[in-house]
């Protein structure tokens, strides 16, 4: 009976003109499958895979673009997203920047699974971003009178290997305790960065033992700073520590968490850290992100060679 049920939809099947998706059909055309079946369903596409905060920021993008074009993907034009862009022109440079780039990022990738027939952000340039980096990196000293006066075990040894090892709030918060091993008598991380990219990063014999310090009875799968529930720390409590930190040594209140990861990279280099072992320390995906450092704070400028 189950074969003769095959050989009857088999039957079937040839009686009826080949219509394989993705291949040239009668008449020439051609038949793609249907990436997704919605706007929504395709800005969830564009999504997937990304980190939970830049999640969150793309998906408010992309909503605010929806909002003022009043239009659907395969409507939108070129003209729109120069109109979007004029509408963000109270935003600071660099919010501004972000939003037309995820919107152009979504645009792009649209067009680029067979969504949309042309990427209407192609043609629209971004904002121009005056880079304030160098405003955003702390001397040695100050790091150092930051980390110092931390006299909690938890918040001190997190504020050391934030700068120590260079890492994103996300990152520090995601730490496991099976991600640390012993080594040399000092020891390393493994860190999932961004793009769900593996690195290695060692520490020194003081920072590994500030951190293994904390572990107590934890099993490997129990976070590294944990909460006062148990769990891993909030992005959002990292940074609340690290403004108490800056405001104890008083450092300006604009300091991040992710000034500690500003100055690891600019130290290093002053230190004479080759910029590839920073860029693979740290995870940037390119090393001209590494060398905006070194440009930010220059050791000589031609400035200085003028009688003036």
């Amino acid at each position: 009976m189950v074969g003769t049920g095959i050989e009857q939809a088999r039957d079937t099947m040839r009686s009826k003109p080949e219509r394989r998706v993705g291949q040239v059909l009668e008449g020439g055309t051609v038949r793609q499958p249907a990436q997704a079946e919605s706007d929504d369903a395709m800005v969830r596409l564009w999504l997937h895979g990304r980190s939970p905060g830049t999640m969150r920021a793309y998906a408010a993008d992309a909503g605010l673009f929806f909002v003022r074009a009043g239009k659907t993907l395969r409507a939108v034009t070129a003209a729109d997203v120069q109109a979007f862009t004029d509408t963000l022109d109270g935003l600071a440079p660099a919010s501004r920047a972000r939003k037309v780039s995820a919107v152009k990022s979504l645009l792009s990738f649209a067009q680029r699974v067979g969504y949309t027939a042309f990427n209407a952000g192609a043609p629209v340039r971004l904002p121009p971003v005056r880079n304030t980096l160098a405003g955003r990196i702390m001397d040695e000293a100050s790091v150092l009178r930051l980390v110092h006066m931390e006299t909690g075990l938890r918040n001190g040894a997190m504020l050391r290997l934030a700068y120590a090892a260079g890492l994103r709030v996300s990152e520090l918060c995601g730490l496991c305790w099976r991600d640390l091993a012993p080594r040399g008598g000092a020891g390393q991380i493994t860190v999932l960065g961004k793009g769900g990219k593996t690195r290695a990063v060692l520490l020194t014999a003081g920072v590994w033992n500030a951190v293994a310090a904390l572990r107590g009875n934890a099993g490997p799968d129990a976070p590294v700073f944990r909460s006062a529930r148990g769990g891993h720390l909030d992005p959002s409590q990292v940074h609340r520590i690290v403004k108490d930190a800056a405001a104890r040594a008083g450092l300006p209140a604009a300091v991040s968490a992710h000034w500690l990861r500003h100055a690891h990279v600019s130290h290093a280099l002053d230190r004479g850290a080759p910029a590839h072992l920073v860029q693979a320390t740290v995870g940037h995906a390119s090393l001209a992100t590494t060398s905006r450092y070194a440009h930010a704070r220059p050791d000589d400028s031609s400035a200085r060679y003028l009688a003036v």
